[in-house]
């Protein structure tokens, strides 16, 4: 059975920094990174990495944000968010795929970040 658990979500002072982390579980893993939901509007990436250790950013959290991996037993990805604003305040969403054309999703971590 495939999981993903995030933690570290929380609130923030704007100008401030949290660290999210994501343990996944179950199977093989190629890519694997977070999403953002707010309110009405649809979920989008934020930041991707593959297992070959590749990034893919938003442009809106370019220089900001840091998408690592650690692809020992624990299959674990971490966000650094550095420099947050107002309008990175949301719902993020820990995701991975695997080769044969899986999708999954973490439970959602909520960050609060205040202006």
């Amino acid at each position: 059975q495939v999981q993903l658990v995030e933690s570290g979500g929380g609130l923030v002072q704007a100008g401030g920094s949290l660290r999210l982390s994501c343990a996944a579980s179950g199977t093989i893993f190629s890519n694997m990174g977070w999403y953002r939901q707010t309110p009405g509007k649809q979920r989008v990436l934020v930041a991707l990495i593959n297992s070959y250790g590749s990034t893919n950013y938003a442009d809106s959290v370019k220089g900001r944000f840091d998408i690592s991996r650690d692809n020992n037993a624990k299959n674990t990805v971490y966000l650094q968010m550095n420099s947050l604003k107002p309008e990175d305040a949301a719902v993020y969403y820990c995701y991975a795929d695997d080769d044969y054309g899986h999708n999954y999703w973490g439970q959602g971590t909520h960050v609060t970040v205040s202006s």
